[in-house]
């Protein structure tokens, strides 16, 4: 699955459109490399996203098209 793709239905991030900007603009990381859109996400990979001042790193526990609500932060679980 595509990196946008993967923070929108693991609502990270609302909009694809606002994940493929942030990843234009080389805010989105994985594995401690600066990530393109396109990247095809796995699991097990690592995520950092800045946001401002903010960093938030995540590790990829799951990979699915369409998850619930409730079910989204399953995808994922935070490091620090």
């Amino acid at each position: 699955m595509r990196l946008d793709k993967f923070l929108k239905v693991s609502r990270i991030i609302k909009r694809r459109t606002v994940a493929n900007d942030a990843c234009d603009t080389e805010h989105v990381s994985v594995n401690g490399r600066r990530a393109k859109a396109s990247y095809d996400v796995k699991v097990g990979d690592i995520i950092e996203i800045t946001f401002g001042q903010k960093t938030v790193k995540m590790r990829v526990l799951s990979v699915r098209e369409t998850v619930g609500k409730a079910e989204a932060s399953s995808l994922y679980e935070i490091i620090e």
